[in-house]
């Protein structure tokens, strides 16, 4: 088992940034693949990114493409999510989740453990 637990959101000024923190505990994190997803209310869950268990290879959904960056530190069992120029439609909940080597991807499906998730919320 994995779990995850999610910090760092919160109400944050549009051009703002914010980091949001996500800590794993159970199997050994440094083999997983981590991503990050969000929804907002009334909407579909959207991809956001994801990061290799190496740390090499990130990806990132369009949406958030040139704002957003995914770093882990393995030492600290810990991925984060790096939001600059935040607008308000990035308001949402913010989920981690967490895949064996090699399964993660774009798809909220191919991630086994997920957190509770963290509310962002961006003012104009």
């Amino acid at each position: 088992q994995v779990q995850l637990v999610e910090s760092g959101g919160g109400l944050v000024q549009a051009g703002g940034s914010r980091r949001l923190s996500c800590a794993a505990s159970g199997r050994t994190f440094s083999r997983y693949d981590m991503g990050w997803f969000r929804q907002a209310p009334g909407k579909e869950r959207e991809f956001v990114g994801f990061i290799r268990w190496s740390g090499i290879v990130t990806s990132y959904g369009d949406s958030v493409k040139g704002r957003f960056s995914i770093s882990r530190d393995n030492a600290k069992n810990t991925v984060y999510l790096q939001m600059n120029s935040l607008k308000p439609e990035d308001t949402a909940v913010y989920y981690c989740t967490a895949a064996p080597d090699g399964v993660g991807g774009s798809s909220w499906y191919g991630y086994e453990y997920r957190g509770q998730g963290t509310q962002v919320t961006v003012s104009s």
